[in-house]
């Protein structure tokens, strides 16, 4: 049985064929954002890129988690992919959800996602039974790369960290104070640029105010969203670039505010293998 997962953003899919307990294939196309994109557009990208790829290999199933993919949306493009594979098992799930699988797979658990943007759950096992809303970076999104960023250049222009620091960041990004305003309020997609600034942050974590910004990201997450499932007694899983390359930290502050960490991956892939047997 040939089993089809896919995981999406909007820039990006990951696809992978599984045949019994092997992955028989890895493949990417763009992102598949049924919000954002009609029937013609998902249809191309399948046809015309994901078919390509796969050649003559037919999924018997297709489970199908991303962003965009809720209601309506998900049931058309469940249609849209059962109509090109001739597929009656199709699913198409939320990323929250297949988060949710990935990292505590049909235990319950408290979910966590920790990338550009951030998004949490309270799962049973088998479904989503809360969910904070993360509000975006400029309402929310505690714990994310975009925030963190904000939170970085709020801090490097208010005087809050070293001059020097402020100077190397300047010139590696080669930014000025006006081009950083320009980015964030005149630009598209201002997320990703601040998301980006993590980067820097990483490579400069050992400058004590620069730990105390990412540590108090992670606190504001763990005190606006996870607190309020009222589940000290689960553990809490995190998944993306944020909650992976920071997972030192993000553990320690956890510990600090009665939580343990369990799973955390960059990528929910391999824990949904694990899952779809």
């Amino acid at each position: 049985m040939k089993i089809l997962i896919a995981d999406s953003g909007s820039t990006r899919t990951d696809w992978w064929m599984k045949e019994g307990d092997e992955v028989v294939a890895k493949l990417t196309t763009q992102g598949i954002n049924p919000y954002h994109q009609d029937r013609r557009a998902i249809l191309s990208i399948v046809n015309g890129e994901l078919r390509t790829q796969l050649g003559d290999m037919e999924p018997d199933s297709i489970h199908f988690y991303g962003s965009g993919c809720r209601a309506a949306k998900a049931k058309e493009l469940k249609d849209i992919l059962s109509y090109s594979f001739q597929c009656d098992d199709v699913e198409a799930e939320s990323d929250l959800l297949g988060a949710a699988r990935a990292l505590c797979g049909d235990r319950e658990g408290i979910a966590c996602i920790l990338g550009t943007g951030s998004n949490s759950c309270l799962y049973d096992g088998k479904e989503i039974r809360e969910n904070i809303p993360p509000l975006g970076y400029i309402l929310g999104d505690e714990g994310s790369g975009a925030v963190m960023g904000r939170m970085f250049l709020n801090a490097m222009f208010k005087g809050r960290l070293p001059k020097e620091l402020k100077e190397s960041f300047l010139e590696e990004y080669r930014l000025t104070y006006d081009d950083v305003l320009q980015r964030v309020y005149r630009e598209q997609l201002p997320n990703r640029f601040l998301a980006s600034i993590s980067l820097f942050i990483k490579e400069n974590i050992q400058v004590e105010p620069v730990r105390e910004l990412v540590e108090e990201n992670f606190q504001n997450f763990f005190l606006y969203n996870v607190a309020a499932y009222g589940r000290k007694d689960l553990k809490v899983g995190a998944l993306g670039s944020i909650a992976y390359y920071y997972s030192d930290i993000l553990g320690e502050v956890a510990k600090k505010m009665g939580y343990e960490m369990g799973t955390i991956l960059e990528s929910p892939m391999e824990g949904l293998v694990d899952f779809h047997k």
